[in-house]
């Protein structure tokens, strides 16, 4: 049983300002269903609670309570801070950084002086645990396993151990994180000013975790990888003006602004309105309104390319392309459905704009076509191409498996190919390739040195949004084999289908705690979506599954295709 130091639980109700952001854990062994993404929990959320130390306690007693009291972030660690002489206490940074660790049972502890030994004065504990990810001072998540090592000193305090140098930051276990700290995603404007994109950060639970959001995303700045694709219509001058925003009844934000807001233009202040609007919203938000000394400042919103997905799963069965809606009824999909018909060749896959107009088909030669317009486009003809992937400007992609470097985007008229720069320079192979609906990110699966990744890229664009370059690739995870699929289930999360060393359906949220759930028997593909309600499974006797609670429901059967939206 794990070591409990008298500790307490305080029920918080989910109203409001807290909404359930995490997905679920642990970080391996065998796959546990969790919060389904976008999900909310409809139970009370129990924030745990640790003592303070114990009169006699020895120094890895206090070492001990001190990680077990992280569990605890009210009043910036108020409990933790009890371990802490009165000099190291008012300099010792706990938000600084969170490593996570696989287990409490795991950890193994160290000391230098016999806990018998009343005459020592100062003593040193070692602390060694597997870490499995941390978070930085931004809230930026990050995978890293490993040993992870810390040195405690301590000194006698009035008959008392206390901690008397230790490094900033706390020690959470992987189970415990997900109930200290929440999932957030900031959003940031694409560089069309015409999509939000999310960059997910965690920040421990609080009432006030709109104060939270807003401080981070008006003073903040994007993650390092994803900045290159992004803006930010809040400029540097402009701050959050005091120390917390209110939300009334009514789920309005009122956000104080510093007078340099004033001099924003109409435009400027409807995209900053916007930009907090979409981050907040998962703190319960519905209206932000913002404020210069008091007073209002009136702010507009600006409109945003919805991401318009229709009902119903994208087949290709024996006799026809389209969208099967119920049983095993397959309805037209606009005009595609009949060009797609014209094609007498075997199709292996097909991507389909969000509106239904351009689709980027495969064949199973390897070829890659458009659809657009009623006229067939051939677009790329290299030898072991991987499947297209079609971004929300029109662009398909597309990249040889053994030349990951070689990726380039196609436009429908000419056809014109246009190389991308700087991708993937440290893979050999590559194997899926998916772009994000709001064409800022990329996702892939690619191997470097015999390991295979699970990796996102910033999108850069020229004038026409044609893609011309990758950001440094960002590694979501490493993966222990071979995949048979990768989609994007929302706007944060990628879905990735494997099948050794056990048949797994993994969901990465880009910035968090992976969760793993055990796939239909046989499964060869997978369509991502824009909830994991819509995500489906094809198996390999042509049946599509969809998952419905813990449990994988058969949707329609005899398909040959399953097909994909762009973006997801």
């Amino acid at each position: 049983m794990r070591r409990i130091r008298g500790i307490r639980l305080l029920a918080v109700a989910v109203v409001g300002l807290l909404l359930a952001g995490c997905t679920g854990l642990p970080t391996s062994g065998p796959p546990n269903p969790g919060l389904a993404i976008g999900g909310e929990e409809d139970t009370l959320i129990y924030t745990p609670i640790a003592s303070g130390p114990k009169p006699g306690d020895s120094p890895e007693g206090i070492v001990k309570g001190f990680l077990e009291a992280s569990m605890t972030p009210a009043d910036n660690w108020e409990i933790a801070q009890e371990f802490l002489t009165d000099d190291f206490r008012p300099t010792w940074k706990p938000g600084t950084l969170v490593t996570i660790d696989e287990s409490v049972l795991q950890r193994k502890f160290q000391s230098s002086t016999d806990s018998e030994d009343k005459s020592a004065k100062n003593a040193e504990v070692h602390a060694q645990f597997d870490q499995v990810a941390n978070v930085d001072a931004s809230g930026a998540y990050n995978a890293e396993s490993g040993l992870g090592k810390a040195t405690y000193q301590l000194k006698r305090v009035k008959g008392e151990w206390r901690i008397a140098k230790a490094a900033d930051g706390i020690v959470l276990d992987a189970e415990t994180f997900g109930q200290v700290y929440q999932k957030y995603a900031l959003k940031y404007f694409d560089t069309s000013w015409s999509h939000l994109v999310p960059d997910v950060r965690w920040f421990p639970r609080r009432t006030a975790m709109a104060t939270s959001v807003a401080r981070a995303l008006i003073s903040g700045k994007p993650s390092d990888w994803l900045a290159p694709a992004v803006r930010n219509a809040f400029t540097e001058d402009i701050t959050l003006a005091g120390d917390a925003v209110t939300v009334d009844s009514s789920q309005v934000a009122t956000v104080a602004l510093s007078r340099s807001a004033l001099s924003a233009s109409a435009s400027d202040l409807a995209r900053m309105r916007t930009q907090l609007e979409g981050s907040l919203s998962g703190a319960g938000v519905a209206e932000v309104r913002f404020t210069v000394d008091g007073a209002p400042l009136e702010a507009g919103t600006v409109p945003l390319d919805e991401n318009i997905q229709e009902a119903g799963v994208l087949v290709q069965n024996a006799e026809t392309f389209g969208r099967a809606v119920s049983g095993d009824t397959i309805e037209p999909v606009g005009g595609l459905t009949a060009q797609i018909a014209k094609i007498t060749a075997p199709i292996r896959a097909v991507d389909v704009s969000l509106d239904a107009t351009l689709a980027s088909v495969q064949l199973q030669d390897g070829t890659v076509w458009a659809l657009a317009d009623g006229n067939p486009t051939k677009l790329d003809v290299r030898a072991d191409l991987i499947e297209p992937s079609l971004d929300p400007f029109g662009f398909t992609w597309t990249v040889p498996r053994g030349a990951p470097r070689e990726l380039q985007a196609w436009g429908v008229q000419g056809p014109t190919s246009h190389p991308i720069a700087n991708a993937w320079p440290p893979y050999d192979s590559i194997s899926q390739l998916r772009v994000s609906a709001d064409g800022a990110r990329v996702a892939a699966v690619a191997t470097q040195a015999g390991q295979r990744q699970l990796v996102v890229a910033a999108v850069l664009r020229g004038k026409s949004s044609e893609p011309t370059e990758l950001g440094t690739p960002h590694v979501v995870s490493l993966l222990p084999g071979p995949t048979l699929g990768l989609g994007w289930v929302g706007s944060d999360t990628l879905a990735v289908l494997s099948s050794t060393p056990d048949p797994a359906l993994t969901m990465y949220p880009v910035g968090g705690p992976s969760v793993a759930t055990a796939p239909p028997d046989a499964a060869a593909a997978l369509a991502g979506a824009k909830a994991t309600t819509g995500l489906r499974v094809l198996g390999s006797d042509g049946s599509v599954y969809a998952q419905r609670g813990s449990s994988w429901q058969v949707s329609v059967e005899g398909i040959r295709v399953l097909g994909t939206r762009a973006g997801y």
